[in-house]
């Protein structure tokens, strides 16, 4: 199985000659045999501890690095002036006036939400999210109405981040932000996947190209791709590949083992019986699968610094 990964990661099969394998001696070694390799250099092992413990280091933890939002600016006093006017315009829009009783408690909410935000430290990241939103709403690109406890924030509705009336609905503020859990809030924001690298570059072109990175995703052998993967390996036909891996359900809300899809499908023993290797190709896709495949960049999963990640 090992060695059908090998040949998976460099893209090769089995019969290859010229390829890179694994010998019997590729293992990690007792201390005991480490010592009777090294029997005439027994100080070199007793360095390996020396060294061990001089790369002993934790890294130091720290609160979240935030870029400036406004460089010079005033972040407090810029949000609160954005939020006051998001909320006029959201009143507005409802046909209420802003200093009337209707609006009282929308009021009430916004500034308590804003005096526990600026406490927290929290009110250039509010701005740096408003402000990519609003940008990508302006072009015209699809931003959902807002998901997860973010939505429960006046403060956020005001900013134009999510679209959906927290009092109307009864969503409470505690479940997103409270100084009793001190942690980053956390927006859950969709984009359209069709232009969202145009909202990625805005970013990038706002904050610095070397302050801005995408993250990494790492794909995992599903069942039906260890399927295809060992089976091209092995050289095995592709249709009797395909049609196998067509067999295995495919619901990515519910994902199907290749173990529960033996045992669920009667088909496959009859296919097993007739056809030479599918059992050696389920033995061996079986231990494989789950495990990671490649590392790619994440779709939408991006870091801002306030200075060069390089240094971070």
């Amino acid at each position: 199985a090992h060695d059908v990964l090998l040949c998976i990661a460099q893209k090769q099969t089995v019969s290859q000659s010229d390829r890179r394998r694994l010998t019997a001696q590729h293992y990690f070694r007792s201390s005991r045999e480490m010592r009777a390799l090294f029997a005439d250099l027994p100080e070199a092992l007793d360095n390996t501890m020396v060294i061990a413990r001089r790369c002993a280091y934790r890294a130091p933890t720290r609160d979240p690095i935030l870029p400036n939002f406004d460089e010079g600016g005033d972040e407090k006093a810029a949000m609160r002036a954005m939020a006051e006017a998001g909320l006029a315009d959201r009143m507005s829009a409802q046909g209420i006036d802003l200093d009337s009783e209707r609006a009282a408690p929308y009021r009430e909410r916004l500034d308590f939400e804003l005096g526990v935000i600026i406490d927290m430290g929290f009110a250039g990241y509010f701005l740096i999210v408003a402000d990519f939103i609003q940008w990508a709403k302006a072009q015209t690109i699809p931003v959902g109405p807002g998901r997860g406890s973010g939505a429960g924030s006046v403060v956020a509705w005001s900013l134009k981040i999510t679209d959906l009336d927290p009092l109307r609905f009864g969503l409470l503020f505690e479940r997103f932000l409270n100084p009793e859990r001190v942690s980053m809030p956390d927006f859950d924001i969709d984009f359209c996947q069709d232009r969202r690298d145009e909202v990625i570059r805005y970013v990038q072109d706002k904050y610095g190209h070397d302050q801005v990175a995408q993250i990494i995703t790492f794909g995992k052998l599903q069942a039906r791709a260890a399927l295809r993967d060992v089976g091209r390996v092995l050289e095995m036909p592709f249709g009797l590949v395909d049609r196998l891996c067509k067999m295995v359900p495919n619901n990515p809300a519910n994902p199907t083992t290749l173990r529960r899809f033996l045992r669920a499908e009667p088909r496959i023993k009859q296919i097993m019986a007739e056809e030479p290797g599918v059992d050696h190709l389920f033995d061996i896709a079986m231990k494989l699968e789950g495990l990671y495949r490649h590392a790619s960049t994440h779709a939408a999963g991006v870091v801002i610094g306030d200075r060069p990640l390089e240094q971070l």
